[in-house]
Parts: structure tokens; sequence; C-alpha cells
């Protein structure tokens, strides 16, 4: 597929991949998913490959090698971090920064290389923003990756 603006994180082993414009936030939250323990995989830009071997059939997220390892911090510029090369793609989450979100959206998803995965739409500024984002993928890990988990009630 190529380069795709975004940036990507690893939390427990799954990808996350946050979308936004220039300023939305990206960067930020990915910060405070590392704090927590997260890993960066990409800022700013990640590759986006068809994943091959045990990955077959997924959506593989790598940093483009002149990014690799390097987090832009607002007021620092670009900083080394940990990272690790690739990761499997579980979620892809679009960041709306202010607005109004749904209480109970109904699920959705997109497709990258004909893989559908869920997405979601979150403010990246939100204090729980990590934390529904650590919720989310407990919820896959849960559900075995697939999306909605179903409630029974």
């Amino acid at each position: 597929m190529g380069t795709v603006h975004a940036t990507c994180v690893a939390v427990e082993s799954v990808g996350i991949l946050l979308r936004g414009p220039s300023g939305s936030g990206k960067s930020d939250l990915a910060l405070r998913l590392i704090d927590g323990g997260a890993s960066l995989v990409a800022d700013d830009r990640v590759h986006l490959a068809p994943g091959e071997g045990d990955d077959s059939g997924a959506v593989v997220a790598r940093p483009p090698a002149a990014l690799a390892g390097l987090l832009e911090v607002r007021g620092l510029g670009p900083v080394p971090v940990a990272t690790v090369p690739s990761v499997r793609l579980g979620l892809v989450v679009d960041l709306r920064p202010g607005e109004p979100l749904e209480r109970l959206p109904d699920p959705t998803s997109c497709a990258y290389l004909g893989v559908t995965l869920p997405l979601l739409q979150l403010d990246p500024f939100r204090p729980s923003a990590p934390a529904v984002l650590r919720l989310a993928v407990a919820a896959l890990r849960r559900a075995d990756g697939h999306w909605p988990v179903a409630v029974d009630g």
C-alpha cells in the first residue's frame, strides 16, 4: 500500500493506527500511551504492507527509515524513543479533537490492503483517551480480534 499520514503505536502487541490531520493530537496521544507502557512503531508517516508468514492475511505497520525511532514532541522537536520495528494492525482510530462523540456509536470499520479493521472515533485530548484505547485493545484480545465485542444483557 505504501505510506500513510498517521502515527502507530503497539499496545500489548496490538497495532493502533492514529489518523488525523496535522495538529490533531496523533503524536501527543502516542506520547501519553508510550508513557503508560506502549511502544512507538512510527510517527507522522507509517508504512503499511501485507503481512507474511504468521502475519499472513494481516496489515503490518513499519516506520519509514528516515523517521524510525523518532517521535515529534511539540516544544522539543523530534526526540528518540524506544520503538518496535513492526506490528500487526488491530485497530484504527480517527482523531476528532474537540468534537462531540456519540455515546453509544454503531460499530464501524475501515479497510487497508483488503483487510477490514475496527474503527473508533476519539477526542485525543480527553484525559481518558489512553485508557479508552487500552480498553479497546483488551476487548479485541478477549474477542480474538473480532469487533464489536458482544455484550449480553
